[in-house]
């Protein structure tokens, strides 16, 4: 076994005498209850009522919120039970989120899953209520017959109703708050064990089932000291939320953490508005996945082409840093503009992130922070900091967290393993797959990396994942698509080792998304045959494969008429159902 032994002089332990001070949580109502007293009035939340128009929520009315529901749903004999959440990112997660973690066992559900995904997860958590969003609150009374509880309470978040089977979120807030007003102090009275089940994720799995994470207080509490270590958050940063907040990542780090440090959060209206809503809020920190950062980066480089051409500069990269003082200053202060004008730092992470992306928002004065997490690790275990930072790795160890490489081949490559009070108690009522995973208090990821002389850790790819040719050699598909991302003909792609009947050789295809955008750009036409699309894609492989090994090298390529199934964080589903469409193959 190879460790991640910080060894002095290392800039891993340098960074140990540099973390940022941060007050100590017990758990999440602690962490609530003192930004209430800390903050009171300053907003907490920036949100937009029916009509368009905005309006403001104090921690002091956060915190208030949550009590009233946290009091009324222990009225209603919820207390130590497990209660879902399904829902767009909204005020009312949020406050259900910190009331049901505290007076029982949250179980947030990814609202983009089917009702049959729905109907299975409440009835493997045995939930005794769900809070939901209208439109699927009703369709889960449609599938009422298949939920194994009859006694059931539906609380919809976002509508003035009530009946005999379903409560309204507003209303029952008024009811716990006039409970807190007449002397009822349930809420306050609950003992938490900072060590016990408290929230249960299903994770998105892009290899395969879902399973039941089972995470404490402690787990969560400990993550965002840990965060709050090495990036600087304060009550000036105003948060924009775009990811699924019932992921962890933006759960833990795009909410709790910013509530922790008295930051403001608003939350974006849609992916077709992340332009709008920038534009609007100002944000200062954004959470994002590499997609969203490639698609502004192509943004950025069309203005730097413009630009060039403009003043018949001649580029060859079409990179920032390579015009005049004078129009990078502009094209900056422009494409600055564009976001708000106020963004200082994008904190990535889901994927690997290309480094050309990075160093050209870096030209743009704004920091981009790789990182690696997982759901189990609640979430993160590794990240760039303020203090120090590489562009090709995902960071640094956070503080109290140890990370290992397991069995490492001959280029240092490995399982990583994780060590820290972040790591999960283990799945839900699956003690065969937590058996797995869980070995002498280290958490085996199943990811694959190498750690360098000075600490950082580098992604790879997945064990799942990895293609062995017959000759042994390993092969990490993530790897080769950095090279296809590069290109602006490339929207999306998907490298695999494919084995053929009577054949057991592994060989590597490639299917491909294209961007018709990045063939209108170069050609300045906007209509295309598939034979036209198939010769440059080719032409592009055949450049590929003259950077990689032949071992490596694409012997087929695929292009897709549609784009990849993706998890809601994004990510390809590398064993989703669609992966062999294609409509050329050559």
């Amino acid at each position: 076994m190879k460790g991640c032994d910080i060894m002095e002089g290392t800039i891993a332990e340098k960074l140990k005498s540099m973390y940022w001070p941060n007050e100590l949580i017990s758990d999440l109502r602690d962490m609530l209850y003192k930004s209430a007293e800390k903050f009171k009035k300053k907003t907490a939340f920036l949100l937009k009522d029916k009509t368009g128009k905005k309006y403001k929520v104090s921690y002091e009315k956060f915190k208030d919120d949550v009590e009233a529901l946290g009091t009324i749903l222990i009225e209603k004999g919820l207390a130590g039970q497990k209660i879902a959440i399904i829902g767009k990112n909204s005020y009312n997660w949020a406050v259900s989120y910190l009331a049901i973690s505290t007076i029982g066992v949250v179980v947030p559900i990814d609202k983009e899953l089917h009702y049959n995904d729905y109907v299975k997860f409440l009835n493997i958590a045995q939930c005794s209520a769900v809070i939901g969003d209208s439109i699927l609150v009703n369709g889960l009374l449609n599938h009422e017959n298949e939920i194994n509880n009859d006694n059931m309470i539906y609380i919809k978040m976002d509508a003035e109703e009530s009946s005999e089977k379903i409560i309204d979120f507003n209303n029952i807030i008024k009811d716990g708050r006039s409970l807190v007003n007449d002397g009822n102090t349930s809420f306050k009275d609950v003992k938490i064990d900072p060590n016990e089940l408290h929230v249960l994720l299903f994770t998105s799995g892009t290899t395969g089932n879902a399973k039941g994470v089972c995470l404490s207080h402690k787990n969560i509490t400990s993550n965002i000291l840990s965060t709050c270590g090495i990036v600087k958050i304060t009550p000036k940063d105003r948060i924009l939320s775009i990811l699924p907040i019932h992921h962890t990542y933006e759960c833990n780090v795009g909410f709790l953490t910013p509530i922790y440090k008295g930051a403001t959060i608003f939350f974006c209206e849609g992916l077709k508005h992340i332009t709008d809503n920038m534009k609007e809020f100002k944000p200062t920190v954004i959470l994002c996945v590499p997609l969203l950062l490639e698609n502004m980066n192509k943004k950025i480089k069309k203005t730097v082409v413009n630009v060039s051409k403009k003043f018949n500069i001649k580029m060859k990269d079409y990179s920032i840093d390579r015009l005049p003082r004078i129009l990078r200053v502009i094209v900056r202060r422009g494409v600055k503009k564009s976001l708000g004008g106020k963004m200082r730092a994008f904190m990535v992470g889901a994927a690997s992130l290309n480094t050309s992306i990075i160093a050209s928002f870096n030209n743009m004065k704004m920091k981009v922070l790789q990182g690696y997490g997982l759901t189990e690790c609640s979430p993160l275990v590794a990240g760039n900091t303020d203090f120090f930072s590489k562009d090709d790795a995902v960071g640094l160890p956070i503080p109290n967290v140890e990370y290992k490489i397991v069995n490492p081949d001959e280029k240092g490559i490995g399982e990583i393993i994780v060590k820290g009070d972040n790591v999960m108690l283990g799945y839900y009522k699956n003690e065969e797959e937590t058996a797995k995973v869980l070995k002498d208090g280290w958490f085996y990821t199943g990811d694959l990396g190498k750690v360098d002389e000075q600490g950082y850790l580098y992604i790879t790819g997945r064990s799942k994942t990895v293609i062995i040719t017959k000759n042994g050699k390993n092969i990490y598909p993530e790897e080769i698509e950095e090279y296809f991302v590069e290109s602006p003909l490339v929207e999306e792609v998907l490298v695999m080792g494919v084995n053929y009947e009577n054949d057991d050789e592994t060989y590597i295809h490639a299917q491909i998304f294209p961007s018709i955008e990045g063939y209108e750009e170069k050609f300045g036409k906007t209509e295309f045959s598939k034979e036209e699309i198939k010769k440059e894609l080719e032409k592009l492989v055949s450049e590929i494969n003259k950077k990689l090994p032949n071992y490596k090298h694409i012997k087929k390529l695929h292009i897709r008429e549609n784009e990849f199934e993706k998890t809601t964080t994004k990510k390809i589903k590398r064993f989703g159902e669609n992966l062999n469409v294609s409509i050329v193959t050559g």
